[in-house]
């Protein structure tokens, strides 16, 4: 492997510094995107359980998981609540939207990684067939040994900047439809909290 990299030239710098960026940012997300730590089962059987009822239960909010996602949008709901409809939707989207920019945090970085990894590979391959130019035009083409060094970098870097590139490419998808399901379950919920919030505050009002 060592001697892979070294055939590869100093375009291998690079390349394994995005291998390894992009290694950190898939473990990252695939902890950080798990459904039970966007959505925790508990939480959602308790607006579950508020929904049935058409009432939220003070002592269950106590116990909530308010630093899950879905739970800071629930926890902004609740402090907003009796303010009006307009500024508890207002205050829970405004909310929501920066919880959804934060499940999309570092997936730019890896869709530029999976754009430039291979651009890096092209690199090295350009500049093994400059090398090998050079070589034959002051030596000849007869010292193949030499002629395979730049043969050895152009190929090298390129199979490294794909090995790169493709898995890169498939988790950025991935992520992408994966935050993209999470956000409209924590829509759709927010929706229901509205809604619920908003009605409980209405009927405390008309009571007597």
């Amino acid at each position: 492997m060592l001697e892979l990299i070294k055939a590869g030239g100093w375009l291998m710098a690079p390349i394994l510094a995005c291998s390894l960026a992009a290694a950190t940012i898939i473990v990252e997300r695939l902890l950080a995107l798990r459904r039970a730590r966007v959505l925790p089962d508990q939480l959602l059987a308790t607006l579950e359980r508020w929904l049935d009822r058409g009432a939220v239960d003070a002592r269950e909010v106590e116990a909530l998981p308010l630093r899950s996602p879905l739970g800071r949008i629930v926890a902004a709901g609740l402090a907003t609540r009796g303010r009006g409809r307009e500024i508890l939707r207002e205050r829970v989207e405004d909310t929501g939207r920066h919880v959804a920019h934060e499940l999309e945090r570092f997936l730019s970085t890896l869709g530029t990684i999976a754009a430039i990894s291979p651009l890096l590979g092209l690199l090295g391959t350009v500049a093994g067939m400059i090398k090998i130019f050079q070589i034959v035009s002051t030596q000849g083409n007869s010292n193949f040994s030499l002629l395979s060094v730049g043969i050895a970098e152009a190929l090298v870097t390129t199979a490294a900047g794909l090995t790169v590139a493709i898995p890169s490419l498939l988790f950025y998808r991935y992520f992408n439809a994966r935050v993209d399901e999470l956000v409209v379950r924590m829509e759709q919920e927010t929706l229901q909290l509205v809604d619920l919030l908003d009605a409980g505050a209405s009927a405390e009002k008309q009571r007597p």
